[in-house]
């Protein structure tokens, strides 16, 4: 019964994409990863953005 409720909560969702982009620190220099959840539409400009 769990899976029928669960599958019904999905029909309605938006299409999203996760983006993961590595950012480098300025202090140690080491490299760290931001994620973030969007639209597929906006994730160039987030990628292209510093």
């Amino acid at each position: 019964m769990a899976k029928k409720s669960v599958a019904s909560l999905q029909t309605g969702s938006k299409r999203l994409t996760k983006a993961i982009k590595m950012v480098k620190s300025e202090k140690s220099g080491a490299y760290t990863f931001t994620e973030a959840v969007m639209a597929p539409e906006l994730v160039n400009d987030w990628l292209n953005k510093k």
